[in-house]
């Protein structure tokens, strides 16, 4: 077989393709590190690009002169431009295209015809373009572009989270491919006197013709929701909404701006738990809490953070937690990586002595900050009810096989953190059991 080079040996329009990469970093809707945000992966249209030229032959290689190759080129780079775009991962006009200039340097290096129709190309390419292996898959973004251009695919990892992610992105999907799903269509009320009213199933839905893995994202979707509403059911009164009220109200301008009003609720979507340890000092006392950083967010024109306040009349002292927004001084972390220091009275800290308490069973926990949906993200102040709610959570198991004793790699343990059960909260615990 004679050696041919390749497009990528040659050229390419590398700032089409730089741009398209760099722009993927700000979309998330439909991207797959929505699924699991790999710290390595590489940018789809990177891959793309890659691949698809590492295929195809250089124009140089079988036109007859170098005006008409670069004529070639042209037309070459036109595909390659439109299949990097994002509008296009999934545009079959194009990626159809690109399979084609595949099939056509295949064809050319075994000396055969060139596959005439869409089926004939994608049957040409599964049996007769070399397979595409990724031993260490990670992400998935290689063999995830190498199956999207019709290729052979083949992927492994040793991080059994990189195995999970692949089989979800690639191995699955292909399995249902042009399939319906198979929960139970959505039943509508059929107004006609021939039904009076009567209940029927709507056939035409599942008549459609589903395309790709639609049918099975459909699925996933139905299920979804199914499992999301049955454990809303059973453990949906351990996540309150948060309560407006006209306190609150009149200390946030940015609620204000919101429209909200005193007694509107809110979906909390997280809460922020400060680790505490007792101050060693005789004299404080405080549970003193182990926070690397009050910032909640810096936005500019929306910064928040979280403002401690401590009682001194009381012994020991309280400390309590504020949400400020805008401009002003925000606290230092009290906790690093050569100890902490109280707040309250300032007494440093070893990191010895919160180990200690650790293994004592005396670190505990104090609810800093409510997070909820409204126009972005809106930070509140804890309250009672929602801290003694999350206290009510008992699960019926726990995790309690013990961590790995390696005390370079696993730290939890020096803090007498010693098994995945100690690891979660028990509302954590209990979400998890009941999913």
């Amino acid at each position: 077989m004679t050696y041919r080079k390749k497009l990528i040996e040659v050229s390419l329009p590398l700032e089409a393709i730089n741009e398209e990469s760099a722009r993927e970093k700000s979309i998330r809707h439909g991207h797959p590190s929505t699924l699991h945000l790999w710290w390595a992966r590489r940018p789809l249209a990177a891959c793309r690009a890659v691949l698809w030229s590492s295929l195809v032959d250089d124009p140089s290689e079988y036109m007859p002169d170098e005006e008409s190759a670069n004529r070639e080129r042209d037309r070459l780079f036109a595909i390659l431009e439109k299949l990097v775009k994002w509008e296009n991962i999934n545009n079959q006009e194009v990626l159809d295209a690109a399979k084609l200039e595949i099939a056509r340097s295949v064809a050319r290096d075994l000396g055969c015809d060139v596959p005439v129709g869409k089926e004939a190309v994608r049957e040409f390419l599964i049996t007769k373009a070399p397979p595409v292996l990724d031993p260490f898959a990670g992400g998935g973004s290689i063999p995830l572009e190498a199956q999207r251009l019709g290729l052979r695919t083949y992927a492994s990892d040793l991080n059994p989270v990189a195995v999970l992610i692949n089989k979800a992105l690639i191995e699955i999907p292909p399995k249902f491919a042009g399939m319906p799903p198979v929960h139970p269509a959505e039943e509508s009320v059929e107004t006609s006197a021939n039904t009076k009213g009567k209940k029927t199933v709507q056939a035409g839905l599942w008549a459609r013709e589903w395309k790709g893995a639609e049918g099975l994202a459909a699925d996933v979707r139905y299920y979804g929701k199914w499992m999301r509403d049955e454990a809303e059911k059973r453990i949906g009164h351990l996540y309150p909404k948060v309560k407006v009220t006209a306190e609150l109200l009149a200390d946030r301008e940015d609620l204000r701006k919101q429209g909200l009003k005193p007694g509107d609720e809110l979906t909390v979507i997280a809460w922020l738990w400060a680790r505490t340890v007792k101050c060693p000092n005789p004299a404080c006392g405080a549970e003193m809490p182990l926070v690397r950083s009050f910032l909640l967010s810096r936005k500019k024109g929306k910064q928040t953070w979280v403002k401690p306040i401590f009682d001194k009349s009381l012994h020991p002292p309280v400390i309590k937690f504020q949400i400020v927004t805008g401009a002003g001084s925000i606290p230092e972390g009290t906790v690093g990586r050569k100890g902490a220091h109280c707040l309250v009275c300032g007494t440093p800290v070893t990191l010895d002595y919160i180990r200690s308490e650790g293994r004592n069973e005396n670190i505990h926990v104090a609810l800093m900050a409510i997070i909820s949906e409204g126009n972005g993200r809106l930070y509140l102040p804890p309250n009672y009810l929602q801290e003694e709610i999350a206290k009510k959570a008992i699960p019926d198991r726990q995790p309690d096989n013990l961590l790995p004793h390696n005390p370079r790699d696993f730290k939890t343990p020096n803090y007498g953190l010693f098994s995945f059960a100690d690891l979660y909260t028990s509302r954590q615990t209990l979400a998890l059991n009941t999913l």
